[in-house]
C-alpha cells in the first residue's frame, strides 16, 4: 500500500459537515467563484477593444494577437501563484487561500478598469496592463483548485464530483453573466462609446462582488479533512509521499488539466472572437450565439457531476478525450459554414465535452493527491498545465490562422492536445471514485 494510501485517521475518519454547512459553504465559496471567473472572463471579450487602447497598430490583427498575448500572460504568471498559494492551503488552511485569491484577483480588475490607454501615457499603459494581468493570473492560480479541494473535501464521499460541479457551474455562469454583459454592451452601445468607456463598466463595478465575496468567504470554517490533517500533524504522524506517488501524480494532473484547459479556453475566450474575426459576424451576434451554448454547459455540469458519482471518473474523461480528438476539426468546419444552425450545434457539442473535462479536473485534483501535499500537488500541475497549453491556446489558434489564411488549423492545436492527453490518461489514471480522501 502506498503512502498516499494511508488514513489520516487509523481509528475514524473526519467528521463531514452537516448538510446545511455544507450547502452554505457551496454558495460561499461558488459566489466567490462566480466573481473571480467573471473578472478573468470580460478580459477575454473585449480583447479586441483592449488591444485596440493599449497595443495600437495600424497591421491588420496585431492589436488583437497583443491582446491576446497579454491574456496568456495571466496564465504564464499561474505557477508562481501556485507556488506560493499552494503550500500556504497545505500549512494555513484551504480557506486562507480563497480570501486571498478573491480579494487579490477583485482589486486588480477594478484598475485594469480605470487604466488610461496608450494615447493617453503612452508605454507605461501596456505595462501597467500587463503586471495587473500578472497578478490576476497568480490569484488564479490559487483560486481554482482551492475553492475544488475546498468543497470536495467537505462534501459526502458518494456526492464529490456533484461538488464538484459548484465550481464548474459556477465558472461556466460567470463567463454567461461575462458574455451576457458584453453582448448587452455591444448591443446597447455604439462602436465609439463601447471604446470610449463602455468596456471599463463591467471591470470597475466588479469591485462590489470582491467586498461581498471576501466578506461571505471569512465566515467559513476549514474542511473536515484538514482540520484531521492539522491534527496529524501535531502529533507528528504524518509520513512523506513517495517520490514515485509524486510523480505520477504530478504527470496525471497536467494531462487533464491541458486536456481541460485548452478546451475550456477554445470554448469560452477564442469561439466569440473566431466567429467575429474569421467568420464575418457581428460582435454582438457572435456573442449571443456562445451564450446559448454557455446556458448548455451549465446545466449540464451537475448532470455529469452526478453521472460521474455513479459511474466513476476515467470512463467519462477518456471519453471526452477521445471526443474532442476527433470531433475538433468537425467542429470549427461547422463554425465557419456561417450557417446559424451549424454553430449553434458545434457549440452545443463542443460545451457538453468541455463540461465533462472540466468536473472531472476539479473531482481529480482532489482525489489523486494524498492530503498533506494537495494544496501543492493540485495547483502546480493544474497551472503549469494552463500556463504552458491553455493559456496560449488562443493566441496559437489566432496566429495559425494569421500564418495560413485557413479559418479550420486551429483544430489541429486542439485535437492534437487532445489525443496526447487521452494516451497518457489512458494508461496513467486509475479509477478513483473510491479513494479515501482523507489518507495522508
Amino acid at each position: 500500500m502506498s503512502v498516499a494510501q494511508k488514513s489520516i485517521s487509523k481509528g475514524h475518519a473526519p467528521t463531514r459537515p452537516a448538510d446545511l454547512d455544507i450547502r452554505k459553504r457551496a454558495i460561499a465559496v461558488g459566489i466567490g467563484n462566480f466573481m473571480e471567473w467573471f473578472d478573468f472572463a470580460i478580459y477575454g471579450y473585449f480583447a479586441g477593444v483592449i488591444g485596440a487602447l493599449f497595443f495600437p497598430s495600424t497591421a491588420a490583427g496585431v492589436s488583437m494577437l497583443s491582446s491576446l498575448a497579454v491574456f496568456a500572460v495571466g496564465f504564464l504568471s499561474r505557477p508562481l501563484g501556485a507556488l506560493i498559494l499552494g503550500p500556504l492551503g497545505d500549512r494555513l488552511g484551504r480557506r486562507a487561500v480563497l480570501i486571498v485569491t478573491v480579494f487579490g484577483m477583485g482589486i486588480c480588475t477594478t484598475i485594469i478598469g480605470l487604466l488610461p490607454p496608450y494615447s493617453a501615457i503612452g508605454i507605461a499603459a501596456p505595462i501597467l496592463l500587463i503586471a495587473l494581468r500578472f497578478i490576476q493570473g497568480m490569484m488564479v492560480g490559487g483560486e481554482w483548485s482551492s475553492a475544488g479541494i475546498y468543497i470536495v473535501e467537505s462534501a459526502p464521499n458518494n456526492r464529490r464530483a456533484t461538488a464538484a460541479s459548484v465550481i464548474t457551474g459556477t465558472a461556466g455562469l460567470a463567463f454567461l453573466f461575462g458574455t451576457f454583459t458584453a453582448a448587452l454592451l455591444s448591443s446597447g452601445l455604439t462602436d465609439e462609446q463601447l471604446t470610449a468607456w463602455g468596456w471599463r463598466v463591467p471591470f470597475v463595478v466588479s469591485i462590489v462582488m470582491t467586498g461581498v465575496a471576501v466578506f461571505i468567504r471569512r465566515k467559513l470554517g476549514d474542511t473536515p479533512v484538514y482540520e484531521e490533517l492539522v491534527k496529524q500533524r501535531a502529533s507528528m504522524k504524518l509520513a512523506a509521499p513517495t517520490p514515485a506517488a509524486k510523480r505520477k501524480a504530478f504527470i496525471t494532473t497536467y494531462a487533464f488539466s491541458a486536456l481541460f484547459g485548452v478546451s475550456l479556453y477554445y470554448f469560452i475566450t477564442y469561439a466569440n472572437n473566431h466567429l467575429v474575426t474569421s467568420v464575418g459576424l457581428p460582435k454582438s451576434t457572435a456573442l449571443w450565439l456562445c451564450s446559448i451554448a454557455l446556458v448548455v454547459y451549465c446545466i449540464v455540469n451537475p448532470l455529469i457531476g452526478r453521472l460521474s458519482d455513479a459511474i466513476g471518473r476515467r470512463k467519462l474523461l477518456l471519453f471526452a478525450a477521445a471526443g474532442l480528438t476527433v470531433m475538433a476539426y468537425p467542429i470549427f468546419w461547422m463554425l465557419n459554414s456561417g450557417d446559424t444552425t451549424l454553430i449553434v450545434a458545434a457549440l452545443l457539442i463542443f460545451g457538453i465535452l468541455v463540461a465533462i473535462t472540466a468536473v472531472m479536473d476539479v473531482v481529480l485534483l482532489v482525489e489523486v493527491f494524498p492530503a498533506s501535499i494537495r494544496s501543492t500537488g493540485a495547483a502546480l500541475g493544474h497551472n503549469l498545465a494552463l500556463a504552458t497549453l491553455a493559456g496560449p491556446g488562443p493566441f496559437i489558434a489566432a496566429a495559425l490562422i494569421k500564418a495560413t489564411g485557413d479559418a479550420n488549423i486551429p483544430a489541429l492545436y486542439l485535437t492534437a492536445v487532445s489525443a496526447i492527453c487521452f494516451v497518457v490518461l489512458l494508461v496513467m489514471l486509475p479509477e478513483t471514485k473510491d479513494n479515501n480522501i482523507s489518507e495522508y
